[in-house]
């Protein structure tokens, strides 16, 4: 009976440590379980770093893009450079030398139209030379008279072009010569001849009139009421 109690108690004790061995073992995966989530834990924002970085890299790229883009507006600056080429090749007809009365054809025609008053002289001025030249505002006009020289006076009614008139070879351009008309009856003043100067010249080429033959006694001392407009204004009613 002794014998069977101790071989109980020996078997009680041996479960205990069987069980003991068994929790041990079970805490051990236990702790080994979350080392493994911790782990898995870890692997993951490594993953979500690695795309991060790869994020980025993608990011350099969109950058050297840009800067892909940067020299593209670099090119259009090109563009405008040579814009601004074609501005300089406007500049240089402002550089057109003036028409020098040596490559000018000068002639004088009757541009009088009825009974007009004043009556119109029209000078043509004609470029024969070899280049474009330009012609300023006024050229000078004379009248020869049985009483002395009348300078025909600036048309003060006549609008000035704000730019030069320009001729190619070959082109003309015309200027009126405005005068009164002697309707007095009397012999008046005798015109014998026009001296025509082209603008900013000093070089003269004297005409044949090809007006009426008179103009009207005046006791004016500014030019008998004659003018002359503009380079390139011809018509009536300039006075």
């Amino acid at each position: 009976m002794h014998s069977r109690k101790l071989a109980l108690a020996t078997l009680a004790v041996l479960t205990g440590l069987t069980l003991t061995a068994c929790q041990s073992d079970d805490g051990g995966d236990d702790k080994a379980a979350p080392a493994g989530n911790t782990a898995a834990d870890s692997s993951a924002p490594a993953d979500e770093q690695g795309s991060a970085e790869s994020s980025a890299s993608t990011g350099s790229g969109d950058s050297s893009s840009s800067a892909g883009s940067g020299s593209s507006s670099g090119s259009s600056g090109s563009s405008d450079s040579a814009g601004s080429s074609g501005s300089s090749g406007g500049g240089a007809s402002a550089e057109t030398g003036k028409c020098l009365t040596s490559n000018l054809k000068i002639s004088a025609s009757d541009a009088t139209i009825g009974d007009d008053d004043p009556a119109t002289v029209a000078i043509t001025f004609e470029n024969t030379g070899s280049a474009s030249c330009s012609l300023n505002a006024y050229a000078g006009a004379d009248l020869s008279t049985n009483s002395g020289s009348i300078s025909a006076e600036r048309g003060i009614k006549a609008s000035v072009p704000d730019h030069p008139v320009v001729l190619k070879p070959g082109e003309k351009t015309y200027a009126p010569v405005l005068y009164p008309v002697n309707k007095t009856g009397g012999s008046g003043v005798r015109i014998t001849g026009l001296t025509v100067t082209p603008p900013d010249e000093t070089h003269s080429v004297k005409l044949s009139w090809p007006g009426q033959p008179s103009l009207p006694v005046s006791d004016s001392d500014k030019g008998q009421g004659v003018e002359i407009g503009p380079m390139g204004s011809i018509g009536q009613g300039e006075g």
